[in-house]
């Protein structure tokens, strides 16, 4: 082993890392190989955290001190697997929430207002002198918001200043500014948009199941900035299909990156790549957590933003 700690940067699009990275550590990239060679001078892997842990390949790495995860979630990676091994988990916690509280915004405004709509319609040329899109106001919608966790209080707060109502619901309740609802269903049927900000775990998959999408209804629209996976993809594609759910606004999938043409011929959808969080100073953000960790581990002291203990 040498003195110069090696990193692994586990995923592809975590690949511009590795100039910030790599003027202090050796830096490998799993996609161009796993490294054998280096097996025994990695200390650290760089993850994101909608990303499930290789198992085996951690188990091959003797030196490993450190799990550090880039984004703010990590609910695809198993922290209890990884302190049974001795394996501390950081992440990059209250850097971006108000980021993604923006972009649910705007999917909202987009969906709901056919800004996206307007636009195809204008370079297509169909906007002609007889011809007016009229959209709803969002003076009075019924804002649902799934989770009311930092995200989902900065969506709450934003929904408030354009005139909407809020309520949320969660499985456990919190002191809050907006009202409660009884359970999912009920804030679905009460609901003209709904907003999915909850973390995701293996108890929550599929959670905005067929009938979540039925309750939420035909003049519905379902927007999600948390997981892919806490939504039935497949429900939804046929709800949006036959008219049960009136729209949705999606900035995650189920599968990263998604198909194309899964959604080639689903009406009445907004749709961005996973990019809610992603504005440049959320990322310089999570890149200073991230180098402070890894300073932190390699030199023996408390790590600046570990995973808490659940």
């Amino acid at each position: 082993m040498t003195d110069r700690p090696a990193l692994l940067i586990m995923q592809r699009h975590l690949a511009p890392l590795t100039a910030f990275l790599e003027s202090v550590w050796d830096v490998y990239r799993f996609w161009e190989g796993p490294p054998l060679e280096a097996a025994h001078d990695i200390r650290a892997l760089v993850v994101a955290g909608e990303f499930p842990l290789d198992k085996a390949l951690i188990e091959s790495l003797p030196n490993l001190q450190l799990i550090a995860c880039f984004t703010s979630g990590y609910d695809r990676i198993d922290v209890d697997w990884c302190r049974a091994r001795g394996l501390p988990v950081t992440h990059a916690p209250g850097v971006n929430h108000e980021d993604v509280a923006d972009h649910a915004l705007g999917l909202i405004l987009a969906a709901r207002r056919q800004i996206a709509a307007g636009d195809r319609t204008l370079r297509s040329g169909g906007w002609t002198p007889d011809s007016k899109m009229i959209t709803p106001s969002l003076n009075g919608q019924r804002l649902g918001i799934v989770g009311l966790g930092s995200i989902g209080e900065a969506v709450a707060r934003r929904g408030e200043a354009l005139r909407m109502t809020v309520k949320w619901w969660g499985p456990r309740d919190k002191p809050a500014a907006w009202p409660r609802a009884g359970s999912l269903l009920d804030l679905a049927r009460d609901s003209d948009i709904l907003v999915v900000a909850c973390k995701a775990d293996d108890s929550n998959i599929g959670l905005i199941s067929r009938e979540v999408i039925e309750a939420l209804g035909p003049s519905g629209l379902l927007v999600n900035v948390a997981r892919g996976q806490l939504i039935d993809e497949t429900a939804l594609i046929a709800a949006l299909k036959d008219g049960r759910l009136g729209q949705a606004a999606l900035d995650v999938f189920e599968d990263e990156p998604t198909d194309a043409a899964r959604w080639a011929d689903v009406p009445n959808t907004v749709l961005t790549p996973h990019t809610g969080g992603a504005t440049t100073e959320a990322v310089q953000g999570m890149l200073g957590l991230l180098v402070q960790n890894l300073q932190a581990a390699f030199a023996g002291e408390p790590l600046k933003t570990p995973v808490p203990h659940s």
